[in-house]
């Protein structure tokens, strides 16, 4: 069983996450012959104050 774990920032709306999950299921599908029932993807979303870039939060740099 195929399962994608995918950590993004939070934000994203629930059409963006929705696509997320429907592309990342077709690619492994298509990747390895997995069958789609099969296919398991969870989103982590992580508050802006906790990702860090270039030393900065994404919060204190507004992203």
């Amino acid at each position: 069983m195929p399962f994608a774990q995918i950590h993004m920032i939070e934000g994203r709306t629930e059409e963006q996450k929705r696509a997320v999950i429907e592309k990342v299921t077709q690619a492994l599908v298509d990747a390895i012959d997995a069958p789609k029932a099969n296919v398991r993807v969870w989103i982590h979303e992580v508050p802006r104050e906790n990702w860090g870039i270039a030393g900065e939060t994404a919060k204190s740099l507004g992203r």
